[in-house]
């Protein structure tokens, strides 16, 4: 009597360490493992041998729901890569000049439009400051949009004074906020002149 109950509870103490190692919170490929050695102790016994099949199909079904998971994160990679294309070509085809200026109003990014606005190649533009691009009292005025940001206002449109360079001398409408991200303002400046937007670049627009 004492050997069946000592063998029920190896048993039993075998099949509860390969449950428990396919709890889905802790490592999976750790876990499957751990229950493989143990489904391996309960197949050498032709007393356990049928609770080696059960822990069997409870490793299978652990592998299928591991298999679905895997197929539903691959799904949604796959969506938010699409949504990522998405809003990349309407940030860079906007008719608004759209700038990310670091804590200094240096430009981080701009898309297409930005570029085309101040006149130069996007790459040349990189690292320097909006700023050199206005007109002295719109570049305290931009600076004073870039605190009021940082303070946490927002929804405030200013009218600037493009000025100087390639960008030549023009009135823009400007808002800011700041980068929900943290570390950055958002910057978008839209044409005064006639209320219309501003116009992409030909083949030798900047890039």
């Amino acid at each position: 009597m004492s050997i069946i109950t000592t063998e029920t509870a190896t048993c039993g103490d075998l099949r509860s360490r390969a449950v428990s190692s396919l709890n889905p919170g802790a490592h999976a490929h750790q876990n499957a493992g751990h229950a493989l050695g143990v489904l391996h102790e309960l197949a050498s016994s032709p007393a356990t041998a049928s609770d080696a099949l059960a822990v069997l199909h409870e490793l299978q079904v652990h592998q299928v729901e591991l298999e679905l998971q895997a197929e539903e994160l691959r799904g949604w990679r796959t969506a938010l890569e699409a949504a990522l294309r998405r809003q990349t070509q309407l940030y860079e085809s906007a008719p608004v000049s759209y700038f990310t200026l670091d804590l200094g109003g240096a430009v981080r990014e701009l898309n297409q439009t930005g570029a085309a606005l101040l006149g130069a190649e996007r790459k040349v533009l990189l690292g320097q400051l909006l700023s050199v691009f206005l007109a002295p009292d719109s570049a305290r005025e931009l600076r004073a949009l870039l605190m009021s940001a940082g303070d946490g206002l927002r929804g405030k449109v200013c009218e600037l004074q493009l000025s100087g360079h390639r960008a030549g001398s023009r009135k823009v409408y400007a808002t800011v906020s700041a980068d929900p991200v943290g570390g950055a303002f958002l910057v978008a400046l839209m044409d005064a002149g006639d209320g219309a937007p501003v116009k992409q670049g030909g083949p030798g627009a900047a890039q």
